[in-house]
């Protein structure tokens, strides 16, 4: 059984884990330089929006409701992602900034990592106005006392991340077990951040199709002039590192 387990472990995780830890033991901290900016930059928002003259200057720039207008709401999704939600404890989202962001950064790259993240907020953010518009009645839709919520945070980025670096290092049970969770949280607790999860994941999902369609034709392209593809890769691109 410890065997079997210790398989399924080293194809599940082992291209992954052997990634993060060739990036922190070669570069050590320097291989997550915008990690540590997320998070110090996280941790500041909470300090600022804690004190009395802090608070509306933050709201002011980070802070999204689907009641804004979309502009103002595109203008201000991106430092949404590092203004921590007031009713939720500050370490979690450090915690998840800081394992996620850098583990997507080590794997990723410092560009892929905040475009996916902000892809995935986004479409967090512009779920919240088609949720509303479709009302309570319908298995998508949210009630519109839901447009008043400050929707900041950075877990649709987190979980969005999740799922693509899963898929780019071919941990597949692992992003299945990532979207079962979400789904059981909104099954469990059916509010406005869950559904925004699924948002999230959707938005990348269809990201990865569109990856994977594109590097299926390169592979058939390659195919034809008689190549064969690079062993480890699945595509004929290099593996994304930083």
């Amino acid at each position: 059984m410890s065997g079997a387990l210790g398989g399924f472990a080293r194809r599940e995780w082992g291209p992954l884990s052997g990634t993060v830890r060739a990036g922190l033991v070669t570069k050590k901290w320097r291989a997550v330089p915008m990690t540590l900016a997320a998070v110090c930059l996280t941790a500041l928002f909470q300090v600022v929006q804690n004190q009395d003259w802090g608070y509306q200057p933050v709201q002011d720039i980070g802070s999204v409701r689907a009641e804004d207008p979309l502009w103002l709401a595109l203008l201000r999704t991106p430092l949404s992602l590092f203004v921590p939600a007031l009713d939720l404890p500050v370490w979690g989202a450090l915690a998840q900034v800081l394992l996620v962001f850098g583990i997507a950064e080590i794997c990723l790259g410092r560009g892929r990592t905040l475009a996916v993240a902000y892809l995935a907020t986004l479409c967090g953010t512009l779920y919240a106005r088609v949720g509303i518009a479709l009302g309570p009645g319908t298995p998508l839709g949210l009630p519109a006392a839901d447009a008043q919520v400050v929707d900041t945070g950075p877990s649709a980025a987190v979980v969005g991340l999740a799922v693509y670096v899963c898929w780019r290092y071919r941990a597949h049970w692992t992003g299945v077990a990532v979207v079962v969770a979400m789904v059981v949280e909104v099954i469990v607790k059916p509010n406005l951040a869950g559904k925004e999860h699924l948002a999230a994941i959707a938005g990348v999902l269809v990201l990865i199709a569109v990856e994977a369609r594109r590097e299926r034709g390169r592979e058939r392209e390659r195919g034809q002039e008689g190549v064969e593809p690079r062993p480890g890769t699945r595509s004929w691109k290099p593996p994304i590192k930083s």
